[in-house]
C-alpha cells in the first residue's frame, strides 16, 4: 500500500508561506510547484485521505460515503467521497478525498479545439498567448502520463464496448478513436517517476469508484506525493470556511472535521499565510469566496457566482442491446470477462462549422459497487421512458429472455451485461448561478437549462447510436418531463471566471483574485487555480484544460517573484507503507478565568478573573495516531489541536500549535499522585505569541472528590514561546458535567477498519484510563 501523505492536524503549522486550499488538479497542481519553487507550502483538503485497497467495493460501503447538499440542508458524512449537489436545473456529482475529483473520474486527457479559446469569454493575454496554455498541458502531460487503451498487447484484449462504439461511430458517420485515459498498464512497483508503486489496469472498471490496485493516475499517484517530496505539508478533513485580509497576510478560517468541535460551538480555527491558491473546485472555491465576502469582508467582482457551466455534460444508456458490451465493473469479485477503464474510446463529432454544435461521445463503465440500483433503475426506466429502436415479437422476446437471464444470473449477464454507458460533452450557455442560502450553503440555479436546443441534439444522437446496436436507449433518468428536464454533470466550471476586469470576471487571466467591482486592482498574493476560472464549456473533459492553466499559471507566479521551479524527475524508489496502527482521539472543552495579576495561586488567579471577567476557554481536539504506543510509554502523550477565546489575551479567537497532552504522568516524589498534562503555543491575531501549561492533579486525597481531580485544570500562561519566558498569570479552568457528556461522544478510533478493530481502540485507552482511576482512587 502507498505511504500515507498526510500529517496528523496536530502538526499543522500557524504560518506557512503559500497555503493550498483543494487537491483536484489544479490544487495538487499549485502545491507541487510552489513547493518545487522552494516555497514552505500546506495543503488543506477536506476529504479523507483515501489509498488504493480502501475504496468502496459494495453497495453499502459506497452508500456510507455519499453525502448530498440540498435545499434542505446536509445530508451524510462531511468527508464522504462521493459529494452530490442537488441544484434547480442542474445537478453536480463531484469527489471528496485527497486527489479531488480525480479519484472517482473516467481519467480522461484530451485537448478541447483551439477555437474554444477563441470565444469572447476568454481574457486577452490568454487568446494572444495561447501557446502557454498548451505547453501547460503538455507539462501535465509529462506529470499524468496519460496513454491509450494498448489492444493486443498481453491481457488487454479489445474490449466489447469499445468495439462496439466502433459501430455507433459508423452509424453517425463521425470519426471513432482511442482515448488517452490516465491509467497505468505497465508494472511500476519499483516505483512511477515520483516514487509511488503502481500495479498495472486489470480490466476491472470501477474507475469511478476509486481504483483499489494504484493503476489510475490519480493525482495521488503523481503531484501530491511529489509535493510531499518537495517539502509540502498535507493535512486532510479541513474544512475551509473562508478568508480574511488582515494586514499583509492572508487569515485562513478552517473547522476541523469529525472530531465534534461543532457540538461545543466552538469558534473556526485560522492558518495565517504569505500566499493562498484556492483549487477546492468550481463550487468549493466559489462558495469560500462568496463567504469571504460575508466573513471576511472583502470585496470582490459581482461576476463571482456567475457563468456556471456543466461543461454540456449528458449521460445516456443504450439498453439491452443485441451486442455484449460488459460495462459493469466486478471490482474483486468475477475476472471473466474484462470491462476495461471507465473510457477507453470516442467518437469525436466535433469541429462542426459552429463550434456549439459539437460534441463528444464517450463509452462508459459503472462501478460494480452500484450494480444492485442499475438493474431495477434501467427495468423501469425503459419502460416508463425508454425509446426501444427496433421492434417485432422476436425482437421483443429475445430482449424479455436477455432481462430474464440478468434477474436470474446476475449483471455480468443478459440485458444488463448488453448495456453500453454514453457520456456526452458539449456546449451549453453557460449561464448558471451559484451562491449562497441563508445558512451559507451553496445553491445552484439554472432553471431550465436542460431545455437548451443541443441537449437534444446530443439525446438524438445517443438514439442514433443506441439503434446501431439494437436495444433500447434510455435518458438520463431526471432528463424527463417528469423532473423538469434536469441535468446531472461531473465537470463543473466557472463561478470564478477570468476575465480582463472585474466588470466581466472574478480573476484575471493567472487566476489572481480582482480587488473590488470595477477596474483591474487585484488582491495581493490570492490566486483560484482550478475549474472554477473556466469562462465556458469547453466542450469535452476538462481535466487537461484545467491541469494546463494551472502548470501556466503557476510557471508566471512563480518567474514574477524571481522563483525557480525545477521540472525534473531524479529517480525515486517506491517506499512500502509502514502499519497503520489504531489510534484514538476526542475533543474536550474546558472554561474558566485567570488573571495577569497573579504569578502564584492559582485560585487566587480565578477569583481574581472572575471579578473582572478574566475568562478562558478552549476546545481541544486531543489525538494519538497509535494507541499502543500511547498506553506503553510511561510519558502517554498526544498532539492536541485547537482553538482558544480568552478576550483579555486577544479580540479573536486564538490559534493553538505543538499543543502536547500527557495523560497520567506520575509524579516521582508523590507515591499516589499523578498529573494530566497540557501544553500549547498560542498565537493572536495581534501577533502575539504565549506559551500555556496546564495540570489537573489527580491524588487519592481524603474524601471521594474524583469528579474534582479529573475536571479541574490549574493554568499558567507565559508571555512569550515557552516556560522559560515570564509569567503573565495563573488560574483555573473546568469541565462543565453538560460538556464532558458531549465529550465521551467525540471519543472515536483512528486508522481502523471494521468495529472490532475501532472497538480494541478505543478499550485500549479506555483501560488505561479507567485503570489509573482506579488505581488512584479506589
Amino acid at each position: 500500500m502507498q505511504p500515507k501523505l498526510s500529517k496528523p492536524i496536530t502538526e499543522l503549522k500557524p504560518t506557512y508561506e503559500v497555503v493550498v486550499i483543494g487537491s483536484g488538479y489544479g490544487g495538487s497542481i499549485s502545491a507541487s510547484r510552489m513547493a518545487r519553487a522552494g516555497r514552505q507550502v500546506c495543503l488543506l483538503e477536506k476529504g479523507r485521505e483515501i489509498r488504493p485497497g480502501e475504496f468502496p467495493n459494495e453497495l453499502t460501503e459506497a452508500g456510507a460515503q455519499l453525502q448530498m447538499h440540498t435545499k434542505n440542508g446536509h445530508i451524510g458524512d462531511d468527508t464522504g467521497l462521493y459529494e452530490v449537489f442537488v441544484g434547480n436545473g442542474i445537478n453536480v456529482v463531484k469527489g471528496c478525498g485527497l486527489g479531488g475529483t480525480s479519484l472517482i473520474n473516467a481519467n480522461v486527457s484530451i485537448k478541447p479545439e483551439p477555437r474554444v479559446f477563441e470565444r469572447e469569454a476568454w481574457p486577452s493575454e490568454i487568446k494572444e498567448n495561447l501557446s502557454s496554455v498548451f505547453e501547460g498541458m503538455d507539462r501535465a502531460w509529462d506529470m499524468l502520463k496519460p496513454n491509450q487503451y494498448p489492444v493486443g498487447a498481453p491481457g488487454y484484449p479489445e474490449l466489447p464496448k469499445s468495439k462496439a462504439h466502433r459501430q455507433s461511430a459508423d452509424a453517425l458517420n463521425e470519426p471513432f478513436r482511442y482515448l488517452d485515459i490516465n491509467v497505468n498498464f505497465e508494472d511500476k512497483s519499483e516505483g512511477n517517476h515520483v516514487g509511488v508503486a503502481q500495479k498495472p489496469c486489470n480490466n476491472c472498471g470501477d474507475c469511478c469508484s476509486g481504483c483499489n490496485i494504484s493503476a489510475k493516475n490519480t493525482t495521488l499517484m503523481n503531484y501530491l506525493p511529489d509535493a510531499v517530496n518537495h517539502g509540502a505539508e498535507i493535512f486532510c478533513e479541513v474544512g475551509v470556511s473562508h478568508l480574511e485580509r488582515i494586514g499583509d497576510k492572508w487569515h485562513i478560517h478552517y473547522n476541523l472535521l469529525n472530531v465534534g468541535r461543532e457540538k461545543f460551538e466552538a469558534p473556526t480555527m485560522v492558518i495565517v499565510a504569505d500566499m493562498v491558491f484556492l483549487g477546492a473546485g468550481a463550487l468549493g472555491s466559489t462558495q469560500i469566496l462568496l463567504k469571504s465576502s460575508i466573513n471576511g469582508e472583502l470585496n470582490f467582482s459581482k461576476k463571482l457566482g456567475a457563468k456556471f457551466t456543466g461543461n454540456g455534460d449528458v449521460l445516456g444508456f443504450a439498453y439491452n442491446t443485441d451486442i455484449e458490451i460488459n460495462g459493469i465493473g466486478f471490482g474483486d469479485k468475477n475476472k471473466e470477462n474484462p470491462v476495461g477503464p471507465c473510457i477507453t474510446s470516442v467518437i469525436d463529432a466535433r469541429n462542426k462549422p459552429v463550434l456549439e454544435d459539437g460534441m463528444v461521445i464517450e463509452e462508459g463503465s459503472v462501478p460494480g459497487a452500484i450494480r444492485p440500483i442499475l438493474k431495477p433503475m434501467l427495468f423501469v426506466q425503459s419502460r416508463t421512458e425508454g425509446e426501444d429502436t427496433e421492434t417485432g415479437f422476436d425482437n421483443w422476446a429475445e430482449s424479455r429472455a436477455r432481462e430474464a437471464v440478468s434477474l436470474f444470473q446476475g449483471a455480468d449477464k443478459g440485458a444488463l451485461n448488453n448495456t453500453q454507458i454514453y457520456l456526452i460533452m458539449t456546449h451549453d450557455s453557460d449561464s448558471g448561478q451559484m451562491s449562497l442560502t441563508e445558512k451559507g450553503d451553496l445553491t445552484i440555479d439554472w432553471e431550465g437549462v436542460g431545455k437548451e436546443k443541443i441537449f437534444q441534439n446530443a439525446n438524438d444522437n445517443l438514439y442514433k447510436s443506441t439503434k446501431a446496436m439494437g436495444g433500447v436507449f434510455v435518458k438520463n433518468p431526471v432528463w424527463t418531463e417528469k423532473f423538469d428536464f434536469d441535468l446531472v454533470t461531473v465537470h463543473p466550471l466557472g463561478g470564478c471566471i477570468m476575465a480582463d476586469s472585474a466588470e466581466n470576471g472574478v480573476t484575471n487571466h493567472l487566476g489572481q483574485v480582482y480587488q473590488g467591482e470595477k477596474g483591474t486592482d487585484l488582491y495581493p498574493n490570492l490566486f483560484v487555480t482550478d475549474g472554477a476560472i473556466i469562462p465556458c464549456s469547453l466542450g469535452t473533459n476538462p481535466l487537461l484544460t484545467i491541469s494546463g492553466l494551472a502548470e501556466r499559471n503557476t510557471k508566471l507566479i512563480a518567474e514574477s517573484n524571481n522563483w525557480t521551479i525545477n521540472y525534473d524527475f531524479p529517480k525515486r524508489k517506491a517506499v512500502e507503507a509502514e502499519l497503520q496502527n489504531t489510534g484514538v482521539m476526542f475533543t474536550e472543552t474546558m472554561k474558566g478565568y485567570y488573571s495577569e495579576k497573579e504569578q502564584i495561586d492559582y485560585k487566587k488567579g480565578a477569583e481574581i478573573g472572575r471579578s473582572v471577567n478574566s475568562s478562558f476557554a478552549f476546545t481541544l481536539t486531543i489525538q494519538s495516531q497509535d494507541v499502543d504506543k500511547f498506553v506503553e510509554n510511561p510519558a502517554h502523550e498526544a498532539g492536541m489541536a485547537g482553538s482558544v477565546i480568552a478576550p483579555h489575551l486577544s479580540t479573536k479567537p486564538i490559534s493553538v500549535s505543538e499543543g502536547r497532552f500527557n495523560l497520567f504522568v506520575k509524579d516521582p516524589t508523590v507515591s499516589d499522585q499523578k498529573y494530566m498534562q497540557y501544553q500549547m503555543k498560542l498565537h493572536t491575531i495581534e501577533g502575539n505569541t504565549y506559551f500555556f501549561k496546564g495540570f489537573k492533579d489527580v491524588r487519592d486525597d481524603p474524601g471521594f472528590d474524583m469528579w474534582a481531580d479529573l475536571s479541574t485544570l490549574f493554568i499558567t500562561i507565559y508571555n512569550g514561546e515557552n516556560e522559560k519566558a515570564p509569567i503573565l498569570g495563573k488560574g483555573v479552568l473546568h469541565i462543565e458535567m453538560t460538556d464532558f457528556a458531549k465529550q465521551i461522544t467525540t471519543m472515536k478510533a483512528l486508522n481502523t477498519k471494521g468495529l472490532i478493530n475501532k472497538s480494541e481502540g478505543l478499550m485500549a485507552f479506555g483501560k488505561l484510563f479507567g485503570g489509573d482511576v482506579f488505581d488512584t482512587y479506589f
